[in-house]
């Protein structure tokens, strides 16, 4: 739950934080230069990487990987008891 609660956080932050950049944005060359795009496109990537952690979305180490390693790990560690 915590993990959630501090993504929902992070998310809420980024959607203020790049709404008054795009106001600010708007107010000084209305749009001429869309400079606020690199900030949104940055932290758009931490939060990806965020939602992907606190999803568990990852297609490479998830759930499934995990329980995997978890059992090679303990069958190479009896085989290994059982030489000794």
């Amino acid at each position: 739950v915590d993990r959630l609660k501090k993504f929902y956080a992070n998310l809420t932050s980024y959607v203020l934080v790049i709404s008054a950049l795009a106001l600010i944005n708007y107010a000084t060359n209305e749009w001429r230069y869309m400079w606020f795009l690199w900030a949104a496109f940055g932290w758009g990537i931490g939060i990806l990487f965020h939602a992907i952690g606190t999803f568990d979305l990852n297609p490479f180490f998830g759930k499934a990987w995990e329980e995997r390693k978890i059992k090679e790990l303990m069958r190479d560690d009896e085989e290994l008891k059982r030489w000794e």
